[in-house]
C-alpha cells in the first residue's frame, strides 16, 4: 500500500513541477528531446497515469481482498484512463486559439479623433479603435489638427506614436 501511495503522491509532484516549470526540461537539454514530450509523452500525462496508477492500486489494495498483482492491473487500467483523458483535454485546449492579437499596423488606415491638439512640429493625442478597444496614441501630423478633429492614421511610428493627416470633408 506504501508504494502505491507513494506513486501517487510522486504523479502530483510532477504535475505540480511540470505546471511550474513547463518547458525547462525541454530547454535543459538544448533541443535533443524535442517532440519527447508533446502529445502523449508529455509530462502531464505522464503525471496523471502515475498519480492514477498509484491512488488506483492503493484504493484496490485497502478495499478489496485482492493482491498486488490485482491492484497494480486495476491502477495501469485506471492510470491508462486518466493518461488518455489528460492527453485529449490539453490537446482541445491547445485547439481553442484566439483571433490573432492586434498589431500596431493594424491601426494603419482607421480612422480616430483628436484628444488633444497637435501642433505641426509636435506630438498630440489621438482616440483610436483597435480590436473594438479604445486607445489613446501620441500622434505626429505634418499640419497642425485642433482638437475634436477627426483624424486617418496613415504610419505606425513606434507602439504608443502614430502619423495621422486631418480627414477632409
Amino acid at each position: 500500500m506504501t508504494l502505491f501511495l507513494g506513486l501517487g503522491i510522486a504523479g502530483i509532484v510532477l504535475l505540480a513541477l511540470s505546471l511550474i516549470f513547463d518547458g525547462i526540461l525541454e530547454g535543459l537539454f538544448g533541443g535533443v528531446l524535442d517532440g519527447l514530450f508533446d502529445g502523449l509523452l508529455s509530462l502531464p500525462v505522464i503525471a496523471g497515469f502515475l498519480s492514477m496508477l498509484g491512488f488506483g492500486g492503493a484504493i484496490v489494495l485497502g478495499t478489496t481482498g485482492a493482491g498486488t498483482v490485482a491492484a497494480t492491473a486495476a491502477g495501469v487500467l485506471a492510470g491508462l484512463v486518466a493518461a488518455w483523458l489528460t492527453w485529449k483535454f490539453s490537446k482541445a485546449l491547445m485547439r481553442d486559439q484566439t483571433s490573432t492579437t492586434p498589431r500596431g499596423d493594424d491601426l494603419v488606415g482607421t480612422s480616430g479623433s483628436v484628444v488633444t491638439a497637435i501642433p505641426a512640429d509636435g506630438y498630440g493625442e489621438v482616440l483610436l479603435r483597435l480590436a473594438g478597444q479604445h486607445v489613446k496614441l501620441a500622434a505626429k501630423s505634418a499640419v497642425p489638427v485642433e482638437r475634436g478633429a477627426e483624424i486617418w492614421v496613415e504610419a505606425t511610428l513606434s507602439a504608443t506614436s502614430v502619423a495621422v493627416r486631418p480627414v477632409e470633408r
